[in-house]
């Protein structure tokens, strides 16, 4: 056998261990786990005691340091520049994942080079009377520089919404905020930036239309787009039912989503590492505009990419990392279309009889081209689980692939029935997914 890489993956998931050994010459690679999600992501984050846990276990290993990558949002995302700097792996910058990550100074990179973005604006939150900022009209979202998924993000649609959104962020805000000014710290901020920190509240103009999210990738200063995709909501909802690849959108409109993402992906100076940038699309006056940018790509698309294209974007992820050419073949999966699907319950609630693995597999074999990952444990409150966002909890997602909606949609409904979850309602409000 040949040599094998060794490449360390902040995060490491039992979900995407197999994905990534399915990766093309997975056989020449050993993935290593680095610090578990549980480190990462629950309680307050100290971006100092995880950078000493990675170092402990990197400095442990007996061979080669080939790569560390990650797919997860802050910490892994800044801890992904920090170590390679450290360990001599490849990575793009900090500063350039930083300009991402922190919606305040992404808004202003964009606007030097794209019109596609919303009104915006800082809200005072040490004020004793939080006002919007000027310029922005309701209705609007409020969201700290910095969260976990969607949390904290609220849409408020007049000044009682937006002062009740505003003692919610006030009280949260400091559990991601507070590590994120550590790593503003070791950055050699603009001057638009200055006295900003990690700890600040941003009011955007609520935007309109269809939800899209564009996949892509730095290499050698030059940006590549590799994916277009629709984010679906449930019905009267701000909450994703579903990501379809490929987008079903005007090949004109995919033209001008690539364009403004590799003028948005230049002016931020990422290179070497793979990104995902989500857009609003209106069909009415035909104009686009970008809601965020996240410096990876996005795990969750992992199983559609790798269903219809045949490679899942793990790979252009590593390739990357090990400083080769991400490129790969487009069109080669045994599917014409896949679609991750959210299945929610809209209200507090114990999930019971959670299926097992064994089961999982079960249904997996007997519905072709499928996957299911159930979130929540047997007995679980909802709202302990991490990382949901502000409106519903996610307890299950399903990958399906067929070769059209129609077959997408049949097979979420066979796995929905197949898992048989049951929740007992603990607060009023509680129901079952909306029907698709």
């Amino acid at each position: 056998m040949s040599h094998q890489r060794n490449i360390f993956v902040l995060g490491l998931d039992d979900a995407n261990l197999p994905t990534l050994n399915a990766v093309p010459d997975a056989d020449t690679y050993r993935f290593h786990p680095l610090l578990s999600i549980q480190e990462l992501q629950e309680g307050e984050v100290s971006v100092a005691d995880l950078m000493s846990r990675a170092r402990a276990v990197l400095d442990a290993h007996d061979g080669s340091i080939d790569a560390i990558v990650g797919y997860w949002d802050f910490p892994v995302s800044t801890l992904v520049p920090m170590l390679g700097r450290e360990y001599h792996t490849r990575t793009t910058s900090l500063e350039s994942v930083v300009k991402c990550e922190h919606k305040y100074w992404s808004r202003l990179e964009q606007r030097k080079v794209i019109d596609a973005y919303p009104n915006f604006g800082r809200v005072d939150l040490d004020s004793a009377d939080p006002r919007p900022p000027d310029g922005v009209a309701f209705p609007m979202w409020l969201k700290p520089a910095l969260a976990y998924s969607s949390e904290l993000a609220y849409s408020v649609a007049d000044i009682t919404e937006f002062r009740a959104a505003v003692d919610r962020i006030r009280q949260g805000i400091g559990r991601v905020g507070r590590p994120f000014d550590a790593v503003l710290s070791l950055l050699e901020l603009p001057p638009e930036m200055a006295g900003v920190g990690g700890q600040v509240c941003l009011a955007e103009e609520a935007m309109t239309g269809l939800q899209v999210a564009v996949e892509g990738y730095v290499h050698e200063g030059e940006v590549t787009v590799y994916g277009v995709l629709d984010s679906i909501n449930y019905p009267g909802s701000p909450c994703f039912l579903r990501h379809q690849y490929p987008s079903a959108l005007p090949p004109k409109v995919i033209r001008k989503l690539h364009e403004v993402s590799r003028r948005t992906m230049r002016q931020i100076g990422m290179d070497s590492a793979t990104f995902s940038i989500e857009y609003f699309y209106d069909p009415k006056t035909e104009e686009i505009s970008l809601l965020e940018i996240n410096p990876r790509h996005s795990q969750s698309h992992a199983e559609l990419f790798a269903y219809v294209d045949g490679t899942a974007n793990h790979h252009r992820m590593i390739r990357l990392a090990l400083g080769l050419d991400p490129a790969a073949p487009r069109g080669q999966g045994p599917y014409r279309m896949a679609a991750k699907w959210y299945y929610r319950w809209f209200g507090e609630g114990k999930v019971h009889h959670v299926p097992t693995p064994s089961d999982l597999a079960a249904v997996e074999r007997r519905i072709p081209g499928v996957r299911i990952d159930v979130v929540p444990a047997e007995g679980q409150k909802l709202s302990s689980v991490s990382q949901q966002d502000s409106y519903s909890y996610e307890v299950a997602h399903i990958f399906t692939g067929a070769d059209d909606e129609k077959g997408l949609r049949r097979k979420f409904d066979q796995c929905v029935a197949a898992l048989g979850l049951t929740f007992d309602e603990t607060a009023p409000g509680g129901r079952d997914r909306e029907t698709p």
